[in-house]
């Protein structure tokens, strides 16, 4: 359900839409991280910080730690405030930034990611996010780290999305409206099957969840998108069937190379008005005609 995405770890996969955007569902696990007493770290890249902070209160806003990529995202200013590297540098510094403990990493949004990252370095980048086996003073010790990832779905073809879909380990699909919205949550464990769960909830201006309704938990495979079958007989320029008149027109022709017994019979015995044929040789002069055998000398 909604309420147990965060304990989970690991990245989660929040996909939106047009009519149902998820930037209101990512702030309300933001809000619910930092009331954990979890460190939170922002990757803010499509809006402005003021206007991602507006409505949560003092306190929220003093536990979250913003990085900044929608200013100067290509750090064309050279100034301080802006993050160097780009987004690939400020990927890699919420990586080197984090401390032992449990930590959440919101990325707002993987969208903009990709459209100014190669896919393949993206996914690699999240991987070594979500899974962190080493503090950075290098003692032994398992992080505990949650990704999340808005991603606007409809910007992306299917290759992007299925790539990112393979690595999270909690996957919500976001369908309705504003007043009645239905996360489709898909749970990806290691070696069990996919877990598929509908709750329906709604956001509160505060952005805490009002949780609704639970549809039954199925353990089944995550359905893919649904793919529309292809007439393969759609565009023929000829007919796999005959009729019935074609069948009968089929059967009574005789094919040239067939021989029947009428054939044959009228090449045994000809007619009395079919002419026959005779083949008339005469030698000529140079032919060269041997009466000899020639393999007589291979004493056989």
């Amino acid at each position: 359900m909604l309420d147990s995405l965060l304990a989970l770890r690991g990245l989660v996969l929040l996909r939106d839409s047009v009519e149902c955007e998820g930037r209101s569902l990512l702030k309300a696990l933001i809000k619910k991280s930092a009331l954990c007493g979890e460190q939170v770290h922002i990757l803010g890249c499509e809006v402005s910080e003021e206007e991602f902070r507006e409505g949560f209160d003092f306190d929220i806003n003093n536990r979250l730690v913003y990085h900044n990529l929608f200013r100067d995202p290509l750090n064309w200013s050279k100034t301080e405030e802006a993050l160097p590297g780009g987004p690939l540098g400020a990927l890699r510094a919420l990586y080197r930034r984090t401390h032992p403990g449990p930590v959440t990493i919101a990325l707002d949004s993987l969208s903009w990611l990709l459209l100014h990252l190669p896919c393949t370095t993206l996914c690699q980048t999240l991987h070594a996010l979500s899974h962190r086996d080493f503090c950075p003073d290098g003692s032994s010790s398992v992080e505990q780290v949650c990704v999340l990832g808005l991603l606007h779905e409809e910007l992306h073809g299917p290759g992007p999305v299925g790539a990112l879909s393979s690595l999270a380990q909690v996957e919500v699909t976001l369908s309705g409206m504003l007043s009645q919205t239905s996360a489709s949550i898909v749970y990806r464990r290691p070696r069990q099957r996919p877990t598929c769960q509908t709750q329906c909830f709604s956001i509160l201006p505060d952005f805490s969840l009002n949780l609704q309704r639970v549809l039954p938990l199925e353990s089944q495979p995550h359905p893919g998108p649904p793919t529309t079958q292809v007439d393969p007989t759609t565009h023929l320029t000829f007919n796999l069937c005959l009729s019935k008149k074609e069948k009968e027109a089929k059967d009574s022709l005789t094919l040239p190379f067939h021989f029947s017994s009428e054939k044959q019979q009228a090449l045994l015995c000809p007619g009395p008005g079919q002419a026959t044929s005779r083949i008339f040789y005469e030698p000529d002069a140079y032919d060269d005609l041997d009466q000899e055998d020639p393999d007589d000398d291979l004493d056989i």
